[in-house]
Parts: structure tokens; C-alpha cells; sequence
């Protein structure tokens, strides 16, 4: 069974007044001036698990409509999503807020950490808020803190669990972003431009990250507009109009951890030179 199922995906909104050009829209059903604008136009794909996909498109492409239908942050006009069993298209609140706490690890351009909570504390707050399973029991604080403590192992930070983001570079931040996404095991991980705030050091080191964890087969879904890293995934999904145009499987994804040793040196040598 594929992690995501999407069949017929359609979102359209609906706007009233004038158009963005100041000419009058066409009537709809009940009289009012509106215009339908259509950001997905009928979006068919599956994503199976331990894939590391990336999908790109220009402005107004629908990609980012696209990202917050996985993320369960919106539903679709038409069309059908299955995510980890789940049929989310047709679900109650209470399942998408299940859904969002247990299937989907969410990391962000500006990471969206608390300034005055600890990593640890960042990376438990997901348990906080768990959402249970029928008879699942819930977690005591050791519980929590030993599994916050494993994420961030997992992403090489566990020797700052009492730093506040403040004391931590971009990309440090980055990673409690990506340990806190995954310390409830989700389906899947949805990173939006994941590397926007860093500079080519840090994002590469986030990117040897993305591949280490997708070795270990964690699923992921990185929205970017960067063609240069979508090179170092392993499918790539191209947005236009609405419309997939086209799904590739990247031959020969590029190596983040022999790209990050080169820049490394390259930038050590300037900095001799300089």
C-alpha cells in the first residue's frame, strides 16, 4: 500500500469583485460577481514508502495549494487523498488533527521554534500533544524526554538539549526542526524550502541530513523552487498551471556529504587566500 494516494485532485477558489485587472468578473450561479480561480487542476500520484521526492514549479504553479493538501491543512474541491490508510478528503476535524499530529513531521523555511524553550523542549512538545490511537496508553515525562532525546541524536545535536534557538546557528536550529518532525514517527516528513534561511554550508548539511534519514527509510516530501537541490532527491514532481507535467526518477541523485566536503575545503581555501 502506497504512504500517499492522491487520485483527481482538484482545489479551487472562489473570489469575489473585480478581477486583479479591474475588469468586472463573470456572474456565477447565485448573481454575484466572482471568479473561480482553479490552483489544482486534476493531480494524480503515489508515493511509496522510504521515497525521497521533490516537487518543484514557477509562481502560481500550485504547488504550494498541493503542499498544504499532504500537510491536511486544507481539503481538496475534488478528488480523493489517502494518506498511511486514511481516506482525509472526507474526514472531521478530529481526524485531520490526529492525522497532522501522528502521520505528517511538518519542517519549515523559518523553522517556527520556540524562542524560549529549550531543543529538548521543542522536540517534546509534538508529545505533548499526541493524539492517541483506540487504547493506546499515553507517555510519562521520562517517556517523552527519552524519545526528544533520540531525535536528537538522530540529527547530531544531542550534546545541545539545554540550548535555546538563540544560541544555535540556522542550521543548527534546523535540525531540532527536522528531530521534532520526527519524534512521533510519522509517515512521512513534509519539509517546505527547508534550506530558504540558510546559506550553501548549512544547506547542505541539511540535505546530508535528508539523505542520511531517507537511508534509513524515513519518507520524504520537500517542496522547492531550487533545482539544485531537488538533484539531490530521488523522484521529482513538476508542477504547472495546476497540473502535474511531469514525475522523473532522478538516475544518479547528487551526494550531499561529498558536496558539503568540497565546499568545505573550496571555502577553507579562500579563506587562507583572503
Amino acid at each position: 500500500m502506497p504512504v500517499i494516494e492522491l487520485r483527481g485532485i482538484k482545489r479551487e477558489y472562489r473570489m469575489e469583485g473585480k478581477h486583479l485587472s479591474g475588469k468586472k468578473c463573470k456572474r456565477s450561479k447565485d448573481g454575484e460577481d466572482a471568479v473561480i480561480v482553479r490552483a489544482l487542476r486534476g493531480v494524480d500520484f503515489f508515493v511509496q514508502k522510504g521515497e525521497f521526492i521533490s516537487v518543484m514549479g514557477p509562481s502560481g504553479s500550485g504547488k504550494s495549494t498541493l503542499m498544504n493538501i499532504l500537510g491536511c491543512l486544507d481539503k481538496p474541491s475534488e478528488g480523493t487523498y489517502i494518506l498511511d490508510g486514511i481516506e482525509t478528503s472526507t474526514s472531521d476535524s478530529n481526524t485531520f488533527a490526529f492525522i497532522r499530529n501522528r502521520k505528517i513531521g511538518f519542517v519549515f523555511q523559518s523553522f517556527n521554534l520556540l524562542s524560549r524553550t529549550t531543543a529538548l523542549e521543542n522536540v517534546e512538545l509534538p508529545l505533548f500533544y499526541r493524539r492517541r490511537e483506540k487504547g493506546e496508553k499515553g507517555f510519562h515525562d521520562r517517556d517523552r524526554k527519552e524519545l526528544a532525546i533520540a531525535a536528537l541524536k538522530t540529527v547530531g545535536l544531542d550534546n545541545r538539549l539545554d540550548h535555546f534557538p538563540s544560541q544555535l546557528s540556522g542550521g543548527q536550529q534546523q535540525r531540532v526542526a527536522i528531530a521534532r518532525a520526527m519524534v512521533n514517527d510519522p509517515a512521512f516528513i513534509l519539509a517546505d524550502e527547508p534550506t530558504g534561511n540558510l546559506d550553501t554550508g548549512m544547506s547542505l548539511e541539511i540535505m546530508e541530513l535528508f539523505q542520511e534519514l531517507n537511508e534509513q527509510g524515513k519518507t520524504i516530501i520537500m517542496v522547492t523552487h531550487e533545482p539544485e537541490l531537488a538533484a539531490y532527491t530521488k523522484r521529482i514532481i513538476t508542477l504547472r498551471d495546476g497540473r502535474l507535467v511531469s514525475d522523473e526518477e532522478v538516475k544518479k541523485a547528487r551526494n550531499a556529504p561529498d558536496d558539503l566536503a568540497k565546499w568545505k575545503k573550496e571555502n577553507i581555501l579562500l579563506m587562507q587566500d583572503t
